[in-house]
């Protein structure tokens, strides 16, 4: 196995292009890289598990017509190159139809998580200037309020509710042949975006280039191998999951797997059974679940599992445990960001020293750096601000929010907002969030989104939003509320205003707990302090803890 050292020393950008892309920086595509480039062999690309017990194999074969046949159609209503398509779509073979498509006519694919609601959706899509959403009739009620150009949904039998264009029966009178739109590595072909602690959620333009970037965290990390059974757990309506679930794997000419049932313990582990997963991503969340059922985990699971990499927030040293000693397998902690990719991790397939909680080292391709309060790189056991050297990373492709915001840089320096500390093996250790965005089971939330929809609701007078520490989802949404004068603070209001969010922004970022308060901390210009909340529901816990 070669050591981190070598992969460092032998990084050499121009031949990584020759070696490991169909394509060149000038000539490019998204389609060709994940799916065009591996026919002719019939190798399987998706491996699908339906919610009601349906499963289906589909090679790339299958997958080029279909997705040439939808290519078509896109096109013959007017989308081009340039465009933003979006999916609504739950893990399924049209999720996947719909990425290719439009990566094949130089459209950029924009994801929308199945559990966002109405107001979620229209700030993603009228920030993307999204010209088409692809959906099914679960998910299509969420688009009555909508205005867009297009929609086309995946119809069921009788469908009389709406006039949207059908997916499958707009494919039946189209051409299977569709010649890819060359792009260049600036080009982008995804539109993500990030939550942040001001204003709501902020675009994420990813540029082609990026495509190398996902494949070397898949060669490196996760050591994905051609023989491999793998599965990303997370859900592709975020970035690891669409980075690393499909973009990743697909354009190593790996086959994924999509569940489209929701995590269960249960399920994942009879998925793990009956694909003999040996390769498996997800989030530290999942992965407390697994742990908290892990007599559910037989020796058939031990005698195939090889390695586990896990991303999102810090692993806990139980799970650590349970994985090396119970199952035989190293589960490593990895970092990255929407706005970056994996950029720091554990390495599978290099050698390095190994320590339990750290989140590793610069990923081939990329140099980080702790900075202090002046943005001075600190020497080992220094503690501030984890950030990426954009000079000496030939694999960052970052340009700013919206394609030019650059607010998160200082000189060629890519602020992470995390603050860590440089260990004494060169690596970085988690230490906390710097700003107040909200890790929990995984998802980061913005508390602006939750607080701006508090106060669409006629009794709320402020908010402020905050994670409250939680033993299993690492955070939750915690709210505290300043009502208007003559509202009475009363249960059926708490749960009344913890519903609308539910329903109007996510089923994930709606506050799990609603405190009602008299007034809110402040800064002398007015600006909520939110560290100070969260400092105090932190201090609640240790006290717990304390008398307990």
């Amino acid at each position: 196995m070669k050591t981190l050292e070598q992969a460092y020393q032998e990084f050499n950008y121009d031949a990584l292009i020759h070696q490991q892309l169909a394509g060149t920086p000038q000539a490019i595509n998204a389609y060709v890289e994940c799916c065009g480039r591996h026919l002719g062999a019939n190798k399987i690309a998706l491996i699908w598990e339906g919610k009601n017990g349906e499963a289906e194999q589909w090679s790339f074969e299958q997958l080029a017509d279909t997705s040439g046949k939808l290519a078509n159609y896109l096109t013959t209503i007017g989308l081009k190159a340039g465009d933003c398509i979006a999916g609504l779509l739950p893990r399924t073979p049209e999720l996947l139809i719909t990425i290719l498509a439009t990566w094949r006519i130089g459209a950029i694919y924009q994801p929308l998580f199945t559990a966002f609601e109405s107001k979620a959706i229209e700030h993603r899509v009228d920030t993307a200037k999204t010209q088409l959403i692809v959906t099914n009739e679960e998910q299509r009620l969420k688009l009555n309020e909508v205005q867009l150009p297009h929609i086309l949904t995946i119809h069921s039998e009788n469908t009389t509710e709406h006039k949207d264009a059908d997916f499958w029966q707009v494919l039946q009178t189209e051409s299977a042949d569709f010649d890819p739109v060359i792009q260049s590595f600036e080009d982008d072909f995804l539109m993500m975006f990030t939550s942040g602690t001001t204003g709501l959620a902020k675009s994420v333009p990813v540029p082609l280039k990026a495509v190398l970037a996902f494949k070397e965290y898949m060669r490196h990390a996760v050591d994905l191998r051609p023989e491999d059974s793998f599965w990303n757990l997370a859900d592709p309506g975020w970035a690891y999951g669409l980075y690393y679930g499909i973009t990743g794997p697909l354009s190593l000419g790996h086959s994924i797997i999509l569940n489209e049932a929701a995590f269960s313990v249960e399920n994942a582990v009879q998925v793990i059974q009956k694909y003999q997963v040996n390769n498996l991503t997800g989030s530290p969340t999942a992965f407390r679940m697994l742990f908290g059922f892990k007599e559910k985990f037989d020796a058939s699971i031990k005698a195939h599992l090889r390695v586990v990499s896990s991303a999102g927030e810090p692993l806990t040293p139980e799970v650590i445990h349970w994985f090396n000693h119970d199952l035989n397998v190293n589960i490593y902690d990895q970092y990255g960001q929407t706005e970056l990719g994996m950029v720091v991790g554990n390495h599978h397939a290099l050698q390095h020293p190994i320590k339990i909680g750290s989140a590793g080292y610069a990923n081939p391709g990329h140099r980080f750096a702790v900075l202090n309060q002046n943005n001075e790189e600190l020497e080992i056991g220094g503690i501030g601000t984890l950030a990426i050297d954009f000079s000496q990373s030939a694999l960052a492709w970052f340009k700013g929010y919206g394609g030019n915001n650059r607010k998160s840089f200082v000189g060629h320096y890519y602020l992470t907002g995390d603050t860590v500390k440089l260990n004494e093996l060169g690596g970085v250790d988690f230490v906390g969030r710097a700003d107040d965005v909200i890790t929990t089971s995984g998802y980061r939330v913005g508390p602006f989104d939750v607080e701006s929809t508090l106060l669409e609701c006629a009794e709320v007078l402020e908010s402020a939003v905050v994670g409250k520490p939680d033993p299993e989802r690492t955070e939750i949404v915690k709210a505290f509320v300043v009502l208007k004068p003559q509202v009475l603070a009363t249960a059926e209001l708490n749960t009344k205003l913890k519903e609308y969010v539910r329903s109007r922004l996510s089923k994930h970022a709606y506050p799990k707990e609603i405190e009602f308060v008299e007034m809110l901390p402040k800064t002398s210009s007015g600006k909520i302090q939110r560290n100070l909340l969260k400092q105090q529901e932190i201090a609640k816990m240790l006290e717990v803890e304390k008398v307990g």
